[in-house]
């Protein structure tokens, strides 16, 4: 018998036994369904927490406060060493007037502090630089490294006043632990989905073990290989995980949709439906592949324990 035969005919019987066990296929497939649903979900999340962070994040940065003393040839460059740092994704250069006139408009209904200013009679600020890195846990390699710098000094006086990561640390460091918690909780939530859809999958291939064990019990009187009494069990936990992905994808398409009003709403302008609509092909590869390997694995662990017996 060819190989093509074979196939076909392992298929012809995964198909009979998914269509024959129409109670415990259907139970077996909405249980996988709930399953890749939460796989999806987790998906969903971390993008709309990574674009939350992303908007978060973009507000956070570090400022180098430079002395008044300090010329703009020093201070630029101090840029133009950051910008050279791996974790820098941008170094803004703010002067002494345009941070002095930023402080105006900050106070402007401050009349005390505007009329110190102006007794004053000199700008008693010094130019800033605006440090963004590309991510919120670089921000205390930045400031180490401006810590440890023996360039930003003028001899033995220092040019630079202040640096305020220790003001921004709280806020970075919350920021990256909400990221590993949401992460790390959707693992653990998808991995309980996982263990359950196996179980039922698992039983549900077992009952249609139980129900075939007499035509079993005829291959094996006649020597048939094991393959032909596994194919066809196997088949059917990849048809459950096949059908459940299909599902699961129709299913983000009215979820996502009805979803986008609130997202755009409260994240800042992210459209589920959209952003669903342009990974559409990385979420079919995924939810087909956990699928198909959920099905596989409970239809393996159903046969390995009957073939034992």
């Amino acid at each position: 018998m060819s190989i093509q035969t074979d196939s076909k005919r392992i298929l012809r019987w995964g198909l009979i036994n998914f269509y024959r066990n129409t109670v415990v296929s259907i139970a077996s497939v909405l249980m996988m369904t709930v399953t890749l649903t939460v796989i999806g979900i987790v998906i969903f999340l971390n993008a709309v927490l990574g674009f939350s962070l992303a908007q978060i994040g973009s507000k956070v940065d570090v400022n180098v406060y430079f002395y008044p003393s300090v010329s703009e040839a020093q201070v630029l460059q101090v840029q133009q060493n950051l910008q050279q740092l791996p974790e820098v994704a941008s170094v803004e250069y703010i002067s002494e007037d345009q941070a002095l006139s930023d402080f105006r408009t900050r106070h402007a209904s401050d009349y005390l502090t505007l009329q110190a200013l102006d007794e004053l009679g000199a700008n008693p600020l010094g130019a800033t630089l605006n440090i963004r890195a590309k991510e919120s846990g670089q921000y205390e390699s930045i400031a180490n490294t401006l810590d440890q710098n023996t360039s930003l000094s003028n001899g033995s006086t220092p040019i630079i006043e202040k640096v305020n990561y220790a003001q921004n640390k709280a806020i970075i460091e919350r920021l990256t632990s909400i990221m590993r918690s949401v992460q790390t909780l959707g693992l653990a939530i998808t991995a309980f989905f996982i263990v359950i859809s196996i179980l039922i999958t698992f039983n549900t291939i077992r009952l249609a073990i139980y129900m075939s064990r007499e035509e079993i019990a005829t291959m094996r009187m006649v020597g048939a290989e094991n393959k032909y009494i596994q194919g066809p069990f196997m088949t059917e936990g990849i048809v459950y995980g096949i059908v459940s992905a299909i599902l699961t994808l129709v299913l983000f398409v009215p979820i996502t949709y009805w979803l986008t009003g609130h997202t755009q709403a409260f994240f800042g302008g992210l459209s589920l439906f959209r952003y669903y609509g342009d990974n559409f092909f990385q979420f079919l590869a995924i939810l087909l592949v956990a699928g198909i390997l959920l099905g596989m694995i409970s239809a393996w662990f159903a046969i390995r324990k009957y073939l034992r017996k």
